[in-house]
């Protein structure tokens, strides 16, 4: 069933940021000359800007478009990430990390974390990151990008650096971009379809489609179309964060280190030039004053810029796509960043958008169908976020009892018990994170399996204890082949912007 008869010929994109020039790069580097792209963006509103670390999906993205690897990381200070450092989350002092990349090998009835499983019983293996070159890397301060290698690596980056790189991109392939303040959506009044912005200056954009990229305020998906919000903030209850960055004092590292303090954790992410460095919290426990307060007796380095307080409700839109605007970015709901999920969830709605493109026309199934694919999604990685708060050891305060107390979406629940119970993990074929992340956050956070599946016993313990130290062995010679982080960035994409 059509809703709207009329071709999409011209795009408007309401806010930049990393949300607004990726929607941008991509629909006019991809859909080519057959739509006009147009972008709103006000100079004097500024963007969130503190998303600065990414996770390996986004490979994916810069393939689409043809992004050079080099060229992208020497534009935005960027640096490599292997995975995250999970630091007094099960309780203080007990750290563990949270690497990208695959976890030895399984066979056909059972994933490696089997044979790992009796091989802890009878002493023969040693942590569960010996077995994961990127969880290693991360550990030794290595890595390299080799050809033929598998992409199981992200990035730290500049964010605002991000934007502007993109931006370039998207005005070589004709993105017009107007310079502006929204100070009204408009609609039909016959269909409640938006039919144009007005700025501030009176100027009038008309469009067909239009997507919000206006950050948590979603001037269009809300503002405009009333589409509604659900909360998490029950089961995600932090709702503020303050941002600063530092002067480096060291060599970056390879993985975001997330820092568990009172009421909340803290951020740390290496770039070329500089640390970003922020506090998530939970206000209904921690004042604004005593975050920043908190943050800057935890930093190293020399303040580069004053502390800013974000506030936030996590959640997600009823509806990601309404009428004739979808809602890519903050505007679409906020989970939280402790997984670096945030630019992953703005590029699968961007490639969602183009792979269901309404160009003869809004179909009510194509709608249906993104937004049922986007609530999978983030419901998805919702329950992983829940469950570094929730699977705690932690008492030592009102915030950890509360994480630790809390009522949990029973799909978590039910993989918790699965996992304790049979030392299984699966995963369905649209979710993000895999078994290797689900078994190292679980084991991470304590939970450990209380039996392995039968077919490890075929095995005589001789053979498990050469199967098991030839993966190991495997790892460590991949890893003593590459070099220390910072001299292979050095060498690779050395930062243009310094």
């Amino acid at each position: 069933m059509k809703t709207q008869n009329k071709k999409i010929k011209k795009v408007v994109i309401a806010g930049g940021g990393t949300a607004g020039w990726m929607t941008a790069a991509a629909l006019s580097k991809l859909m080519g000359k057959g739509i006009d792209v147009v972008l709103i963006e006000s100079d004097e509103i500024p963007t969130v800007g503190v998303g600065e670390a990414t996770i390996p999906t986004l490979h994916i993205f810069h393939q689409l478009l043809g992004i050079n690897e080099q060229e992208f990381m020497a534009a935005t200070n960027a640096t490599f990430k292997l995975g995250i450092s999970f630091e007094n989350w099960r309780d203080i002092s007990k750290d563990y990390i949270h690497s990208f990349g695959f976890l030895g090998q399984g066979c056909w009835a059972a994933g490696f974390q089997h044979f790992w499983l009796k091989g802890r019983a009878k002493g023969l293996v040693s942590e569960i990151g010996d077995y994961v070159p990127e969880h290693l890397g991360a550990r030794a301060g290595k890595f390299a990008v080799l050809a033929n290698q598998e992409l199981n690596h992200a990035y730290h980056l500049d964010a605002g650096l991000y934007a502007k790189f993109l931006r370039n991109l998207a005005e070589k392939h004709r993105t017009t971009r107007i310079e502006g303040k929204i100070s009204q959506v408009n609609l039909n009044k016959e269909t409640g379809y938006i039919s144009s912005i007005t700025l501030a200056s009176d100027k009038i954009i008309e469009g067909d489609l239009f997507i919000d990229c206006t950050g948590f305020q979603g001037l269009l998906i809300e503002g405009a179309l009333n589409t509604g919000y659900e909360d998490w903030s029950h089961i995600l209850p932090c709702d503020s964060a303050v941002a600063v960055q530092t002067k480096m004092v060291r060599k970056p590292v390879p993985y975001t280190r997330a820092i568990a303090r009172d009421s909340g954790w803290q951020w740390q992410i290496p770039l070329q030039n500089r640390t970003g460095n922020g506090l998530v919290f939970c206000s209904k426990y921690m004042t604004d004053e005593e975050a920043k307060q908190t943050l800057l007796a935890n930093v190293q380095g020399e303040l580069l810029n004053e502390p800013r307080v974000i506030k936030y409700k996590t959640g997600t839109r009823r509806k990601h796509w309404n009428k004739n605007c979808v809602a890519i970015g903050l505007s679409s709901g906020f989970i939280e960043p402790l997984e670096s999920t945030g630019i992953h969830l703005f590029q699968k709605a961007i490639v969602r958008l183009l792979q269901m493109f309404p160009s003869q026309g809004i179909n009510q199934s194509d709608v249906d169908e993104f937004n049922s694919q986007a609530r999978t999604e983030v419901d998805n990685i919702k329950d992983f976020i829940i469950l570094h708060y929730h699977l705690t050891e932690r008492t030592d305060s009102p915030f950890w009892r509360y994480c630790k107390n809390m009522e949990i979406p029973e799909t978590l629940k039910h993989r918790m018990s699965l996992f304790k119970e049979s030392g299984q993990v699966f995963k369905k074929a649209e979710e993000l994170f895999g078994e290797t992340s689900w078994i190292q956050v679980m084991m991470g956070q304590g939970l450990m399996p209380e039996q392995y599946h039968p077919i490890v016993d075929l095995m005589s313990d001789e053979e498990l204890t050469s199967f098991l130290n030839n993966i190991k062995s495997a790892v460590k010679r991949k890893v003593d082949n590459w070099p220390d982080n910072n001299d292979f960035i050095n060498h690779y994409c050395k930062s243009t912007t310094t």
